[in-house]
């Protein structure tokens, strides 16, 4: 993905701690398009050797449901290494929008069918998702207009470009207290400690929403066992250092540190879960 979004934001606050903890350079590069397809065919077929890793979000498991051929299986070319984190995501608006809560912009949508458009970071991308599930509970008429990132999507709010976006809390946060957008709920189940103003969208009206923006760490399939485990081992002693937990918690990020086996398990609900969403809204990339 480019820089500004959720995974690029997690991957720098990581990178050069990791850099300490495995006495090697850690360096994040950016390979951006396609929904994230680019940059994960790249990982899955580089040398496992555990010199080459991915992070990834979403997009890692729901990608399959929506485009109809991939140069990967996510569930299959990758050795799981640890689930790092998961956050909030924000549902915001641009300020000319007529909605100060989310059974207004609910209402509105509503009133002016297919005349809202929402930014996505591209098709199956979190942002893609997170609007979605909105309209799919909602029952109201939205149209995805897909960027190159989450980053130009948020962004492309902020302009007015769109209306709606659904976006990580990290990224929409200083936004919102600059007045640049307007945060109406936030999308987990309890509200975020950075935010606690900002009600969470179940309890404004959608009663069945959440979606959790959550970021996995992987190596390409064939990796050694031990290798997977030196770095699963470093990694979460990385985030349970005082200062990680910290510098996420500031931006509303939420610390978990997995084994690699909790974070197969996972993939393969998030993918069941997601999978049903893209079915039932019809979606494909193409």
């Amino acid at each position: 993905f480019p820089p500004g979004g959720s995974v690029d934001t997690v991957a720098r606050v990581l990178a050069p701690r990791l850099t300490e903890a495995l006495g090697q350079q850690v360096l994040v590069e950016n390979r951006s398009g396609a929904s994230g397809n680019i940059g994960t065919e790249l990982a899955a077929r580089a040398t496992p050797d555990g010199y080459t890793l991915l992070v990834n979000t979403t997009p890692l498991v729901s990608n399959a449901h929506l485009y109809p051929k991939l140069g990967y299986d996510s569930l299959t070319d990758f050795a799981p290494v640890s689930l790092l984190c998961s956050s909030q995501s924000v549902l915001a608006v641009h300020p000319r929008v007529q909605a100060r809560n989310v059974q207004e912009l609910l209402d509105l949508a509503r009133a002016n069918p297919g005349k809202l458009n929402f930014a996505t970071a591209g098709p199956a991308t979190n942002p893609h998702i997170g609007g979605e599930f909105l309209a799919f509970l909602g029952k109201i008429d939205i149209v995805p207009v897909h960027y190159k990132g989450g980053g130009p999507a948020l962004l492309s709010t902020v302009a007015g470009e769109t209306e709606i976006v659904v976006s990580g809390i990290s990224e929409v946060g200083p936004f919102a207290t600059g007045g640049k957008v307007r945060a109406l709920g936030v999308t987990g189940r309890k509200r975020s400690a950075a935010y606690p103003d900002i009600p969470t969208i179940a309890e404004s009206g959608l009663a069945d929403y959440e979606f959790a923006t959550w970021h996995a760490l992987l190596a390409p399939k064939g990796t050694p066992a031990a290798v997977v485990a030196l770095l699963n081992e470093r990694v979460r002693k990385t985030l349970a250092l005082p200062e990680t937990t910290t510098t996420f918690q500031k931006i509303g990020i939420d610390v978990i540190g997995s084994s690699p086996d909790e974070l197969g398990a996972f993939m393969k609900a998030e993918s069941a879960k997601w999978g049903h969403v893209i079915k039932e809204r019809k979606l494909r990339a193409d």
